[in-house]
């Protein structure tokens, strides 16, 4: 099967003009597990950083995957858990120009939940640093997960819209989202 411009959704039915070429998770896998009246009060949390009960300590960054049939990259967002340590020099780091070159890839656990994939949870990542106003760059450890394999070698664009229409089939059964 070639992939076209647009495409009808096998889930919903619907015309896409485009293949969505990123998703993201609003707060790491964890989040989810507390109960949800008690998260105002053991989780602070923006659109990049976030700490629960002041011991564990996450960070958006981008899990990128060449496309290997057209313009890519392909990025899951993604949120990935670091030591206190390397939290705090984040935090030290936050804005200052140059920040990329200050800090070193720090290790992290991946914390995000990805669909179309066997369990993400927990696979060792190092965080990569990037300019302000960037999320960082998250390369996986070099295994054999389906996940890994395709930041190494890439995806197609038919393997994206069957994530599309996945992701669209899980929305409509009314699981959350990423």
């Amino acid at each position: 099967m070639e992939y076209k411009k647009g495409y009808i959704c096998r889930c919903c039915g619907e015309f896409h003009e485009e293949l969505p070429m990123s998703y993201g998770s609003d707060a790491p896998v964890y989040f989810y597990y507390m109960p949800e009246e008690e998260r105002e009060n053991r989780v602070e949390m923006n659109d990049d950083l976030c700490v629960i009960d002041d011991e564990h300590f996450f960070i958006k960054g981008c899990i990128e995957i060449p496309v290997l049939d057209g313009e890519g990259p392909f990025i899951w967002e993604v949120w990935v858990s670091l030591s206190e340590t390397n939290f705090e020099e984040t935090i030290e780091y936050w804005e200052t120009e140059g920040r990329e070159n200050k800090l070193e890839p720090m290790f992290g656990w991946l914390s995000t939940s990805l669909p179309c994939y066997p369990d993400t949870v927990n696979h060792k990542t190092m965080v990569h640093t990037r300019e302000v106003g960037y999320k960082p760059y998250i390369e996986l450890e070099p295994t054999d997960h389906p996940l890994a394999v395709v930041q190494r070698d890439g995806i197609n664009l038919n393997r994206i819209q069957e994530i599309a229409e996945e992701i669209c089939n899980e929305n409509n059964q009314g699981t959350d989202k990423l």
